[in-house]
């Protein structure tokens, strides 16, 4: 059973930070890139960031130089290490596959973590 367990939000005020952990199982972690998405009331989906399988990091605008995204393919986690955070960085922080392995494109998302920042 494929599963995506996301942990560590909540809330926080302006300025401070936060360490979202995923952990995954069911599925080969190590052979998919992995990503961050969030979604705030409202609003669409969107990018948090994304990691290659061989750690390549890539972030949007909105969070690049906050955000640090890393994984670990022996443990099959994936964090998400967010800095100097603003009220508009609230939202549900789901992790999610990206990508595929050959022909194999999954689509597995955990259920996600509530991040609230006050300002």
């Amino acid at each position: 059973q494929v599963q995506l367990v996301e942990s560590g939000g909540g809330l926080v005020q302006a300025g401070e930070s936060l360490r979202l952990s995923c952990t995954a199982s069911g599925f080969t972690f190590s052979t998919y890139a992995m990503a961050w998405y969030r979604r705030a009331p409202g609003k669409e989906r969107e990018l948090v960031a994304s990691i290659s399988k061989g750690g390549n990091a890539y972030y949007p605008d909105s969070v690049r130089g906050r955000a640090s995204i890393a994984r670990d393919n022996v443990k099959n986690t994936l964090t998400l290490q967010m800095n100097s955070l603003k009220p508009e960085d609230t939202a549900v922080y789901s992790c999610a596959t990206a990508g595929c392995s050959g022909d194999v494109c999954p689509n597995y998302w955990g259920q996600g973590t509530q991040v609230t920042v006050s300002s």
